[in-house]
């Protein structure tokens, strides 16, 4: 790392000296939201997000994601929501958290990162310290975002301002692991920066802090978390589809499989979201960059992308077996989301299986009780409900995505949604295997 400069320390003094550090958190959704909120406890916070609409509810202590309660936003004494850039001014923390998707060609999409850092650097002061919390390959803060900011601000990188990098970890859905019981990976860019990073974060992390040498090792740490998790789901998905096509049940034998005390326990299922169909090929990317083409990663990422289409596949087939006209079939999917108990639906695999049941003539009925949205509600190809509909006449139900709420329903109420006879699709088990018709 470098050494601290003359003007840092006297920056760092002067910053932790009368008055509280200022954090200017940028991006307000999944990940942004608990750390204002969590930040905004204790410190002077100003929460940014270019939507209006957000901002608004926001201010009116509502989140249409439902992570955050009303409760969580009355904790808050120091915490102000805008879209006003000009209320960033005079921070001395930005955090960026910001998505980076990849394209078409499925190669990292970096533009609205810099279009944050762009921001960031058109209203920061000298000393102050940005922090990345997006998902990238590794050199991306020092070698793409920093001399991005050098160059819009005109500000000299470790001398007039400072980099760190503190991989998100949020699971969105999940009520157990949230931001404050998760250990925080941090880094900086500087010795003294990588202190504040992590002395900052130390201030909201009751589960603790893990800082590391340098940059480039928390943002490879944080790229493989999922590409880790991508290939072991991708090795279950290979499984089920062997033991399908044997007649085993695939659940039943990694039951009895995880008896062994060092089988590690993963299930075969639809990958989607934001984090795990996505981070591996930021690694690949830069893999490639570096001349090691990369085998295994790819492999996974293949297994894990044909799942909608074999699906689908598999229940037209079904469908045929029980002399069902599949042109005209009534088919209603339960859950869209990319998993359970959230609203999240990007990149979520159940589209996939949606167009290709409607490629081949079914009528597509939706229902998903956190996919509340505008978007949903006005698709042209397939009918949303927000609420349980009350129909009857399905020929194939398909339990896509188990959310607690479709669970406490029960089966008989689901099931009791389509035809007597009709098929029944538990992707992942969630009832009995015996009441399946299918399960992954």
């Amino acid at each position: 790392m470098n050494s601290v400069s003359r003007k840092e320390k006297f920056v760092l003094k002067d910053t932790q000296s009368m008055r509280l550090e200022k954090i200017s958190i940028i991006g307000l959704g999944y990940v942004g939201l608990p750390l204002a909120l969590s930040f905004g406890k204790t410190l002077p916070v100003i929460g940014f997000d270019t939507n209006q609409n957000r901002i608004d509810e926001l201010s009116d202590n509502f989140d249409r994601n439902h992570e955050a309660e009303r409760s969580d936003f009355n904790a808050t004494k120091l915490l102000s929501f805008t879209c006003d850039p000009s209320q960033l001014v005079g921070s001395d923390f930005y955090i960026i958290t910001v998505p980076t998707p990849v394209d078409k060609e499925k190669k990292p999409d970096l533009a609205m990162l810099l279009e944050d850092c762009k921001l960031v650097a058109n209203h920061i002061s000298e000393g102050a310290i940005i922090i990345v919390e997006s998902t990238v390959y590794p050199g991306v803060t020092e070698e793409i975002c920093a001399p991005f900011i050098e160059e819009v601000s005109g500000l000299k990188f470790n001398v007039d301002f400072f980099c760190g990098y503190s991989p998100e970890r949020i699971n969105p859905g999940d009520k157990e692991h949230v931001l404050e019981k998760i250990v925080k990976v941090t880094s900086g860019s500087t010795e003294q920066t990588a202190k504040q990073v992590d002395d900052l974060y130390s201030k909201i992390i009751s589960a603790g802090t893990h800082p590391v040498s340098s940059i480039k090792i928390a943002e490879a740490a944080k790229v493989i978390e999922n590409t880790q998790r991508d290939l072991n789901i991708a090795l279950m998905n290979e499984l089920s589809i062997i033991f399908n096509k044997l007649g085993i049940n695939t659940l039943e034998v990694l039951e009895a499989a995880e008896t062994k005390w060092n089988f590690l326990s993963f299930k075969p299922g639809l990958v989607g979201g934001h984090c795990i169909g996505v981070d591996p090929y930021y690694l690949t990317h830069l893999s490639e960059k570096v001349g090691v083409s990369p085998k295994v990663i790819l492999a996974g990422r293949k297994v894990n992308d044909s799942m909608g289409d074999y699906v689908s596949k598999h229940l037209l087939s079904t469908l045929k077996k029980k002399n069902t006209d599949v042109v005209g079939a009534n088919i209603l999917i339960l859950g869209l989301t990319f998993k359970e108990n959230c609203g999240d639906f990007r990149n979520s695999q159940v589209f996939g299986i949606i167009d290709c049941l409607i490629k081949e003539g079914a009528n597509v009925q939706v229902f998903d009780p956190h996919a509340k949205s505008l978007e949903l509600l006005e698709q042209k190809k397939f009918i949303f409900h927000e609420n349980i509909p009350a129909i009857n006449d399905s020929d194939a139900i398909v339990l896509a995505v188990p959310h607690k709420v479709l669970l406490e329903m029960g089966y008989k109420v689901l099931k009791g949604l389509g035809k007597p006879n009709c098929t029944f699709f538990d992707l992942k088990g969630a009832f009995d295997k015996n009441l399946s018709d299918f399960t992954l």
